[in-house]
């Protein structure tokens, strides 16, 4: 098999480029990284020395690519499928790369910056990011309620790009911020994507290992 996702079960990221993956049945080998252990570490960054996830190795075009928005546009260039990620059209190919951004900094990386606080010891947690973060969070989301008041997908009419983004910032953002009181119309959105087969069998085969994230 030519293509090796080096990938965690409980990695945002590695759910989005997931998703594209199980969206056209896409062939490939799954990686297990476990940063935790000191050789895993090392394999890893002999791969791809900055060690963040996911990180996609094609032996058959001797090409190796980190970022999961980078990563599936990769897939549909070389590994096309019934869902086509960007749209044709320049305008709309533009607007789903910005949506692709708006979740990956400022919805994901806003859950993040919390729970990597909880994960640091006592004496080094940082409550002044946690609050900017979590400032910014209440934000995007009240723009994802606004959008998807009129929306199913995130851009379009299909399932694209930023949904795959969508889908694990959503998941992730609700575990701190709670969607359904506050925020109906995202958390109808979560629950669509949440219902995609991709992202269900992205879920599924992460279930194992939600006792381990914090919180």
């Amino acid at each position: 098999m030519s293509l090796t996702l080096h990938a965690h079960p409980l990695s945002s990221f590695c759910h989005k480029a997931l998703i594209a993956f199980y969206e056209n049945d896409t062939p490939f080998t799954q990686a297990m990284v476990d940063l935790m252990s000191p050789e895993g570490a090392a394999a890893f960054k002999s791969l791809w020395p900055i060690a963040r996830m996911p990180l996609l190795r094609d032996d058959a075009r001797d090409v190796t690519l980190p970022e999961s928005s980078i990563i599936i546009e990769y897939l549909q260039d070389y590994y096309p499928g019934r869902t086509r990620f960007i749209p044709q059209d320049p305008d709309l190919a533009r607007q789903v790369r910005l949506a692709d951004r708006f979740y990956d900094l400022y919805v994901q990386q806003s859950s993040q910056k919390h729970v990597f606080d909880m994960l640091r010891p006592e004496g080094a947690k940082d409550p002044h990011g946690v609050s900017e973060a979590g400032a910014m969070l209440r934000t995007a989301l009240a723009l994802v309620e606004r959008d998807m008041s009129q929306r199913i997908w995130a851009v379009g009419e299909t399932f694209t790009l930023a949904d795959c983004a969508a889908a694990p910032a959503l998941f992730y953002a609700d575990k701190l911020i709670p969607l359904a009181k506050a925020h109906p119309h995202a958390a109808r959105y979560l629950e669509r994507l949440m219902q995609r087969p991709s992202y269900a069998r992205t879920l599924k085969e992460a279930e194992p290992y939600f006792a381990m994230y914090p919180g």
